[in-house]
């Protein structure tokens, strides 16, 4: 009867398996981003609207209507879980869009949520909190307004234009063959609410051109929708300030100002470029190791449905803020609802006028719509499955960014454990090794001079790690002596300006079910007599947990003691040894804050005052920043401390982590031309804590075990063949970056 019993119970086992995956397999779809039918359908049923009067987006003028941005509206957590748990109907598609108005007499910035897709025929305002409305201000820059500001410099330069001249050693702004000059523009446009005003940097447009400032910045408010009436409020040159281009040309050419002399350019000697230079001690004809798949992919990709190794989750990249992931399982139960990149910003310090104003925060750049093509055999493995993402992002039709996501298996070489067990005779017991395969999820984002490299890493042992790496070129600006309080000389004339990064993730934990709790945990020294000799004491450490029961015990400030273990559990769930299943967030990061509490652009992140905060899910506190952050970080739509001031209960709910990581970095030689990804990566684990009766990688028949047989000999005992297949593509490498 027991065997009878227990045959059920493993019968019932599978069949909920089967079922968990079926109905995960099911919902992915709610969470894809939206296909090119559906980014069409949507801006036609948009411009079918008569009463919005919208034009194309790419059309010159800024007096206009358009649309500028499409993407997926996410369904409530509540209506997506009945899918996803239940194998109910999947909640119907959505889109959010955002206009900007700029034909109204009163300029403003709405956004819209458009139903049913595929084909729509409703819409609603999108409402903020308090109904707060979006000014017109603080929308991200598209290329109409990139077509003005250009034609203004063209202006100035021409104005100008035998003081670059002499400066650069002959380059222009215009009219310019291979001897021009490019810019840079600097954001927040301004220093409060309503301002649209941006220095603008010139630098010569050559390979690498971050790194080529030319000390000629200039200040431009071009809040007006009509660029004719757009004015230049300052000026700066070799370290000082001029109310007009007028005043400088005055001063330059009577000799009043100081002239800038450019070392002489020669394209042979860029030292921005990537060609390389100096003495390599590796054979150049012979190739280095590659990532090889003997018998194929061992993971399985269905659009935007992943499984690998008892691991399942979807994910999307959306235009904003990009890479997502959703209903993150392993062996079919839910770890996570959502894991999803934030935000990102890189504040600036510096002498110039740029390099003082320099606070970018990249969600403002749509940072998700960055992502372009990867390079294979570079950015991913040649085996790596690739994958093309739309976007709708200052734009008419949906652009395609071919291989912009890609998906891989990896060997780390270092093995997931391992032991040696010794005789101590010179010989040993056993050997006991599991290789350490990972499946990787990456895209990337290039927001102007930096690239970010996101990565999703998904162990055997129930171990996620969520990590960043930060590439591409400095932010750098033209070099003054004073400027060495505020970076590294790294060229002639060039300033590499100190600053932090800073990214923020929203992590939706689902431990063992929706009814979550928090606790920190830390040791504490207790001393007692020592009960088998009482003459002495011992002095150890104890575990200390301290249960969160609101929101604000659960945020912790930056410059305050962190505890050594976060861990969110469910009370109602235990393991076989009697724990609370759980899972901690453990921390790879140097971060800390940019801003005092309150001071002005800090407001609009106030998430970077915590490197964690933990509150109850509600579907209205989605995101912990926006678009429109960059543009008017003084008075933000989306303002996170709103999330935490109402110190809510935290115990037994659903419950979200909100995860600040980053790092300081003061440039310095060795970033010429870029600054490399070693040392330059942050981020977080998601380990289990007592989620798991045994570590779960114990399923793995990759474990190899060699016992010393009675004739010395080794015995070799694996449950996986040996087998040499192909090692690795025969097609030559191919790359093409556009994207249309």
């Amino acid at each position: 009867m027991r065997l009878l019993c227990l045959l059920q119970l493993v019968i019932l086992a599978a069949c909920s398996g089967s079922r968990s995956r079926d109905w995960a397999h099911h919902g992915a779809p709610m969470f894809a981003d939206l296909t090119v039918r559906e980014l069409k359908a949507v801006r036609a049923y948009m411009h079918g609207i008569p009463e919005l009067e919208l034009t194309n987006a790419r059309s010159k003028t800024l007096k206009k209507n358009s649309i500028l941005m499409i993407e997926l509206h996410l369904p409530r957590k509540h209506e997506a879980l009945r899918a996803l748990d239940r194998g109910q109907a999947k909640p119907l598609r959505q889109a959010r869009v955002i206009v900007q108005f700029g034909k109204h007499t009163k300029p403003n910035i709405t956004e819209y949520i458009v139903s049913p897709l595929p084909s729509p025929h409703s819409h609603e305002v999108k409402s903020f909190k308090e109904n707060k409305s979006i000014s017109f201000e603080s929308r991200p820059i598209t290329e109409s307004e990139y077509y003005h500001i250009e034609r203004l410099l063209d202006k100035i330069a021409t104005t100008a234009h035998k003081l670059l001249f002499e400066t650069t050693g002959g380059f222009s702004f215009s009219n310019c063959s291979d001897r021009c000059l490019t810019f840079s523009d600097i954001a927040p446009r301004g220093l409060g609410p309503g301002e649209r005003r941006s220095w603008i940097m010139l630098q010569k447009f050559v390979e690498g051109f971050f790194i080529h400032p030319v000390g000629f910045e200039v200040l431009i408010n071009h809040k007006d929708v009509d660029p004719k009436n757009w004015t230049v409020e300052k000026v700066w040159y070799n370290s000082i300030y001029f109310d007009s281009i007028d005043e400088l040309v005055e001063k330059y050419e009577s000799g009043d100002v100081e002239k800038i002399n450019l070392p002489e350019h020669d394209d042979s000697d860029l030292y921005s470029t990537y060609i390389p230079r100096g003495k390599s001690n590796t054979p150049s004809d012979i190739h280095g190791p590659k990532l090889v798949e003997p018998q194929g992919p061992r993971y399985y990709v269905d659009r935007n449905f992943v499984e690998y190794a008892g691991w399942s989750f979807a994910y999307r990249v959306r235009s904003s803020a990009g890479l997502q992931v959703f209903d993150l399982r392993f062996n079919g139960e839910r770890i996570a609802y959502e894991i999803s990149l934030q935000e990102a910003i890189a504040f600036y310090s510096g002498d110039t006028p740029a390099g003082m104003q320099t606070k970018y925060i990249d969600a403002g750049w749509a940072m998700g719509a960055s992502s372009y093509e990867l390079a294979p055999g570079i950015d991913c493995p040649e085996i790596a499955h690739f994958v093309d993402l739309y976007h709708f992002f200052d734009t008419d039709k949906p652009r395609r960014h071919r291989n912009a996501l890609c998906v891989f298996e990896m060997n780390t070489a270092m093995p997931l454990r391992r032991h040696f067990d010794s005789n101590y005779k010179g010989g040993y017991n056993f050997y006991g090794g599991l290789e350490n395969n990972v499946l990787v999820l990456r895209t990337t984002s290039t927001v102007y001079n930096y690239d970010y490299i996101w990565d999703f890493l998904f162990y055997q042992n129930g171990v996620v790690e969520v990590k960043v790496s930060a590439t591409g070129y400095i932010h750098a600006t033209f070099f003054t002596l004073n400027g060495l309080h505020y970076g590294t000389k790294v060229y002639n004339y060039v300033l590499g300006n100190l600053h932090t990064h800073l990214i923020h993730y929203k992590v939706d934990l689902d431990i063992a079910g929706r009814e979550n709790s928090f606790e920190s945990i830390d040791l504490k020294l207790v001393n007692f007599t020592n009960p088998w000799s009482p003459k002495h004491f011992i002095v150890q450490s104890k575990i200390h947990k301290t249960e969160h029961q609101t929101e604000r015990s659960a945020a912790f400030r930056f410059g305050k003691k962190f505890p050594r273990y976060v861990h969110f559990h469910n009370p109602n769930e235990k393991n076989k040894w009697g724990h609370k299943r759980g899972y901690r967030i453990q921390f790879n990061s140097h971060a800390h804050s940019v801003l005092p509490r309150g001071w002005r652009e800090e407001n609009g992140i106030s998430w970077s005052r915590y490197p964690l905060a933990v509150t109850r899910h509600k579907d209205s506190e989605a995101t912990s920043s926006s678009i429109y952050t960059q543009n008017n970080p003084w008075d933000p739509v989306v303002s996170f401390e709103d999330y935490i001031k109402n110190n809510e209960d935290i115990i037994n709910q659903d419950l979200v982590a909100w995860v600040t990581v980053g790092f300081l970095h003061v440039p310095h030689s060795e970033d010429i031309p870029n600054t490399a990804t070693p040392g330059n990566a942050v981020g977080f684990f998601l380990r289990p804590f007592n989620f798991f009766d045994e570590d779960p990688s114990l399923a793995s028949k990759s474990t190899i075990i060699v016992r010393q047989g009675p004739d010395g000999n080794p015995k070799v005992q694996r449950w996986t063949p040996e087998v040499i297949g192909h090692c690795v593509t025969d097609e030559p490498f191919f790359y093409n970056g556009a994207y249309v």
